[in-house]
């Protein structure tokens, strides 16, 4: 029922339009879930349930996160990193929404192909921004889309303060890198890449060393199972690569 109301709401109302006013266009339906089972820590709403989409992850039906929206919003206040100045490469809504509004930090928020709300448009690979601006970095399920992705890790690297954090996040698999840049289709890619747009499909030593070999420090958090998952609308195991400049 999710999905097909969301595709009708698409199909009539024009993109910037929904996405200003999103909150207000799902406030109806979502007030069906109300209830105790649950917690959206992100937009503090009680839940009977999350909706289940089609990949089994959990969304928010009042402020549309995913699962890994509500983790890493956790992980951002648990290590104190929300303050200085924080760059974000394709939010979520339901983040840029409440770190926009965050008073301890000044938001640069970053999309590049006009796919997500955001105020900047910085290429990865060549950010226009000063070098060691940034105290910390998100860059989440961006790397994969990239050919020269070594050069936005470079660009990451140059544009962060020493002691500051970024939080990766891209799909993983067993083994070595997988890429191909012969691949060029969108049929192919998902066919050998898992998605339209990739261009490989990082492992996590694989990845890990990549951030190495351009100075980062890396630290690979693997989170699994917890009696809080069911309660907190959370997908485990989930990994997260956070690297920091010294």
């Amino acid at each position: 029922m999710y999905i097909f109301i969301k595709k009708i709401i698409k199909a009539l109302i024009p993109k910037d339009f929904l996405f200003k006013y999103e909150q207000i266009f799902r406030f109806p339906y979502a007030l069906f879930f109300l209830g105790n089972n649950h917690t959206c820590h992100i937009c503090q709403k009680k839940l009977r349930t999350f909706i289940l989409l089609k990949n089994d992850d959990l969304l928010c039906p009042f402020c549309g996160s995913l699962s890994r929206n509500r983790r890493l919003w956790y992980l951002l206040n648990q290590n104190n990193v929300l303050k200085g100045n924080l760059l974000h490469f394709s939010p979520s809504r339901s983040l840029y929404r409440i770190l926009k509004k965050h008073k301890a930090i000044t938001y640069y928020s970053s999309d590049f192909e006009n796919e997500f709300l955001a105020d900047y448009k910085f290429d990865i690979t060549n950010i226009k921004q000063d070098n060691e601006k940034f105290d910390t970095i998100i860059c989440y399920h961006i790397l994969e889309h990239i050919i020269e992705d070594q050069k936005a890790i470079s660009e990451l690297y140059r544009v962060l303060k020493p002691h500051g954090t970024v939080y990766i996040q891209t799909p993983f698999k067993d083994g070595e890198i997988y890429e191909d840049y012969s691949i060029l289709t969108p049929q192919e890619r998902k066919k050998h890449f898992g998605q339209e747009d990739h261009v490989r499909i990082y492992s996590i030593e694989g990845l890990k060393n990549r951030l190495m070999n351009n100075g980062f420090n890396v630290s690979v958090k693997t989170l699994n199972k917890t009696d809080d998952d069911l309660f907190l609308g959370l997908k485990s195991p989930e990994t997260i690569l956070i690297a920091t400049k010294q």
